[in-house]
């Protein structure tokens, strides 16, 4: 038994000495050439990099190289060529000995929407051996493409189109609207798509990279700071304080209340601020026996004047500062001084425009009417309001030092708000629900997916190039044109859509229009959008609101009596605004 054993054990030690032989022989010889080895051969590097007219590289464009006419295969699992997102593309090839340099290489490239570039000749430059004695050669060659109309531009530029008169003549939510409008862009470029490139609009990859969560987030952290603060009854406090101040005097009230408002819209969003004023208004204006819109029209529009200060005070603004990287001083810094002005005139013209009705009010018994108020409408929760409003304050002082910490004003908005939620103890899953204004969020993405989808079909690129063409490029007309284009559309569709649209113009413009490099088109669009806003109830959001919840109080107001009492408002800060505009810069 034991010399079995050790038979064995000697068999074995035997049979691992030669596998460890055969082994170290294998690693030590020179491998093969298998069939995935590199082929000998003339090797051929080709770059370049592949933009629109304004030296914009373009992504996903498809680059085929030709030798001698005919096309050749690039080494590595894809058999195609297709550029990043910077717009480079490279690619390595091997070809028959003695091929090069004296065939003719060419370079040729295609994308939906974009004219084909023909086979364009190449340079090949001759780079030295390599350790197997193969010959290296490169060849570089940068293309232009231009844009073309196709099916895709008409799809989707009638997918924005309906969107737009959709949401204007309210026959659908804006929320359905314009995530409608993005599923069907999708649905096309994946369906005709596929089969025709010409129908091609945009890819899932693309429309998702085209939401700005920077916005998103800045947004719902505005709004969970709100959903807090309501419930210390601060902003109805406030009210009664306008009040007190005023004693009784409805011309002093109405400017408190418009200044209040247009202070408090500059740093919340202007539709929170008017869904937390209006009820109180609205009491007012019955204890003093007015009509309440003739406190309502004058708030919502300070409301919107305010909000145009900041770079929070109005979603236009939010959506002007993600995009083109604005700071919240470098908005106060550039808007502050001229809707100060505006909300001064604006007051001054209400007072006026409501006089009658302000000489009718019934004020009797101030003191107690003030003192039913004091008990009605205070501060239910002290050390909640306090911790609130520190940390609103650190909020404003993150967005203020974005410049010094390139943080972006979602995350200073998240972490205040957040930090504001877990020490109230506010139930957070009834603050989601109830707070946060998902559709309105939900639109914002829809929206910018549908924006995108035209984009990227050029038309956007085909509007700038008409705004650039009736400015004659003079940085003057453009800021005339840019103002009131702006300022008229957005009194009629809603501002925010129309923002959003012509973000990448005024990004085209201001690279092409010169002296526009000191950002003033974006101060035009960001004045024209949130005043112009101003001259109907459907130009902003905060109108809509206003008028919908002073409806359901049973406070009726038509368009046209909406349009009367702020469309001349309306132009006369516009009016200031270009002013403005035209001396400081």
């Amino acid at each position: 038994m034991r010399t079995r054993l050790v038979s064995y054990l000697s068999l074995s030690t035997f049979l691992l000495i030669v596998a460890f032989l055969v082994t170290s022989t294998a690693l030590a010889a020179p491998a093969p050439a298998g069939p995935g080895a590199p082929a000998a051969g003339d090797r051929l590097a080709v770059s370049g990099l592949v933009a629109n007219p304004m030296g914009k590289g373009l992504k996903e464009v498809e680059v085929e190289v030709l030798v001698n006419g005919r096309h050749v295969k690039p080494l590595g699992k894809d058999a195609e060529i297709t550029t990043g997102k910077p717009g480079g593309y490279v690619a390595d090839f091997i070809l028959p000995p003695g091929t090069l340099p004296a065939a003719k290489v060419e370079v040729k490239a295609a994308k939906p929407s974009w004219k084909p570039v023909p086979a364009t000749p190449v340079k090949v430059l001759e780079a030295g051996v390599d350790a197997q004695g193969n010959k290296l050669f490169q060849a570089a060659q940068n293309l232009t493409m231009e844009r073309t109309i196709t099916m895709g531009f008409w799809i989707a530029a009638i997918v924005l189109l309906l969107v737009y008169l959709v949401i204007s003549l309210e026959w659908m939510h804006r929320t359905l609207v314009a995530f409608l409008g993005a599923a069907v862009i999708l649905f096309v470029s994946y369906t005709f798509g596929t089969f025709d490139k010409s129908y091609f609009i945009i890819s899932f990859d693309d429309a998702m990279g085209a939401i700005d969560l920077n916005v998103i987030f800045l947004l719902m952290g505005m709004m969970l700071f709100v959903g807090v603060l309501k419930k210390t009854g601060m902003f109805q406090f406030l009210a009664y304080k306008a009040y007190a101040l005023a004693r009784g005097n409805v011309f002093v009230l109405s400017a408190i209340l418009q200044i209040l408002t247009a202070v408090v819209s500059a740093f919340l969003d202007n539709v929170t601020t008017m869904l937390l004023v209006i009820p109180v208004t609205i009491q007012i204006a019955v204890t003093l026996k007015i009509h309440p819109l003739t406190l309502l029209v004058p708030e919502v529009f300070a409301s919107n004047v305010g909000g145009t200060a900041t770079l929070i005070g109005d979603p236009p603004n939010i959506l002007i500062g993600s995009y083109a990287g604005l700071t919240f001083g470098q908005f106060v810094q550039n808007l502050a001084l001229v809707c100060t002005i505006c909300l001064a005139v604006s007051s001054l013209w209400y007072l006026w425009w409501h006089k009658k009705d302000y000489l009718k009010a019934e004020v009797k018994d101030v003191a107690r009417t003030i003192e039913y108020l004091k008990e009605e409408y205070r501060i239910t929760n002290m050390k909640l309001t306090v911790q609130g409003l520190l940390l609103l304050a650190f909020t404003i002082g993150l967005f203020a030092t974005h410049g010094i910490l390139h943080m972006q004003v979602s995350v200073a908005a998240l972490i205040g708000s957040l930090i504001l939620v877990a020490i109230s103890r506010v139930d957070i899953v009834e603050l989601l629900e109830h707070e946060v204004e998902w559709p309105t969020l939900v639109f914002f993405i829809g929206l910018f997916m549908v924006i995108a989808g035209a984009e990227e079909t050029g038309l956007i690129q085909m509007i700038a190039n008409w705004v650039k063409d009736v400015s004659k490029g003079n940085l003057t007309a453009a800021i005339i044109i840019v103002l009131w284009v702006s300022a008229i559309a957005s009194a009629f569709i809603d501002n925010i859509p129309f923002t959003a649209t012509m973000l990448p113009i005024i990004a085209f413009l201001n690279q092409t229009i010169p002296g526009a490099e000191s950002g003033v088109l974006w101060w035009s669009l960001a004045l024209g959008a949130c005043l112009g806003g101003n001259g109907t109830m459907i130009g902003a959001s905060a109108n809509v609101v206003t008028v919908g919840l002073a409806e359901k109080a049973g406070y009726h107001i038509s368009f046209v009596e909406y349009m009367r009492a702020c469309w001349w408002p309306m132009m006369i800060t516009v009016t200031i605004a270009m002013v403005y505009l035209l001396i400081a810069y």
